[in-house]
């Protein structure tokens, strides 16, 4: 790869995201500056719990996580009608859920759901472009021996939209790959050769826990008002939009002879400082795709929300709406494993993709 601007450099160290981590920079780009900007109180400082994905098959889709990951069951069992509720379902439907963890992991799980009597199911995203905008593009993982890994998910029948990447920014050096598996979930995996992951990231097997979900965006500006005026979480990386000095191999699969001339505008922002809990955008501008963001919606196939913890379900849902955004469903008491009872309200980002708040039951 070619020299890259001293800033990028900087935020690269800390190995964002895949935009920040897979594009050569032939411009100046905008370091964070969290410590400069107001930040109103966050609506929550904890890492997203999970990702809740829409699968037709439980262990078919299970298996990438369990076989590679070597993934633990937390819990499986039906979905209670309070569910089912809050996914906007009607009453004659039901379902089954399969919550997976990484060993050791308190967040950053796997929830794969499927939808029985639901109605006609579609894909949130067919095709899965990169210029496509809507829903979630992909969940973020870190990996140990990529090559490994790639022939293992290949062999049970996940496919790539290119070959693995490689990729080397200073003194970091890096494999980039994105998988799709069954009903087109993506999990994009990341290895970082050199330097070494900070300690806090904590030990992990051939791919880590979820740290990162990225979604595909028409218009980074309103991403940044839910993200950071809204939620108040806080800016990881926010950059000028970019682009490649010469073609090169992109892990997106952008066209090589389009990454000199075609921008990326790429936004990852966190509740708290940390390696966990992170939400990423990428504007992509001057290609025009598919908007799917009215298909992010259950019973449709694919990664459907993420849900981040709160303290005080009633609290949380009063701020989001005293800031003016819109409460998409709104907090109600379910019954939902391994949690037993809790609080759940959701919003829906500008681009579709569902984010969920989940809060104890008040005594």
């Amino acid at each position: 790869m070619r020299p890259v601007k001293s800033a990028l450099l900087a935020a690269l160290a800390l190995a964002p995201g895949l935009l920040c981590a897979c594009v050569a920079v032939s411009q100046t780009v905008t370091p964070p500056q969290a410590e400069e900007m107001v930040r109103p109180t966050p609506v929550t400082t904890k890492p997203w719990l999970m990702a809740t994905a829409s699968v037709t098959d439980l262990e078919v889709s299970a298996r990438f996580f369990r076989e590679i990951g070597g993934y633990e069951t937390l819990w499986q069992g039906a979905l209670s009608g309070e569910e089912i509720a809050a996914f906007g379902l009607p009453e004659t439907a039901s379902g089954e859920a399969l919550v997976l963890a990484a060993p050791g992991a308190a967040h950053g799980w796997v929830r794969l759901v499927r939808f029985d009597n639901a109605g006609r199911k579609v894909p949130t995203r067919p095709g899965a472009r990169a210029w496509d905008t809507g829903c979630f593009w992909s969940l973020m993982v870190r990996a140990k021996d990529m090559e490994a890994v790639y022939d293992d998910a290949i062999a049970m029948g996940w496919w790539t939209h290119t070959p693995i990447t490689d990729l080397n920014f200073g003194d970091s050096v890096l494999k980039v790959v994105v998988f799709q598996g069954p009903d087109g979930l993506q999990v994009q995996a990341y290895e970082r050769l050199s330097p070494p992951l900070p300690e806090a990231f904590g030990p992990f097997g051939r791919i880590s826990q979820p740290f990162n979900i990225m979604q595909m965006t028409r218009d980074r500006e309103k991403v940044r008002v839910l993200m950071e005026d809204v939620l108040g979480f806080g800016r990881f990386w926010f950059g000028a939009p970019y682009v490649d000095a010469q073609p090169t191999d992109m892990p997106l699969g952008i066209p090589r002879n389009l990454t000199t001339s075609v921008p990326y505008k790429a936004a990852i922002f966190e509740p708290q400082p940390g390696e966990f809990g992170r939400m990423e955008y990428i504007e992509i501008v001057g290609l025009e795709g598919h908007d799917f963001a009215e298909r992010c919606r259950a019973p449709n196939l694919g990664w459907l929300s993420v849900t981040y913890p709160v303290a005080d379900a009633a609290a949380a849902e009063a701020l989001i709406r005293a800031r003016g955004w819109e409460i998409a469903s709104a907090r109600r008491e379910v019954a939902r494993g391994p949690f037993g009872s809790a609080q759940v309200f959701s919003i829906r980002a500008p681009d579709g993709a569902w984010i969920e708040f989940q809060g104890p039951v008040a005594p």
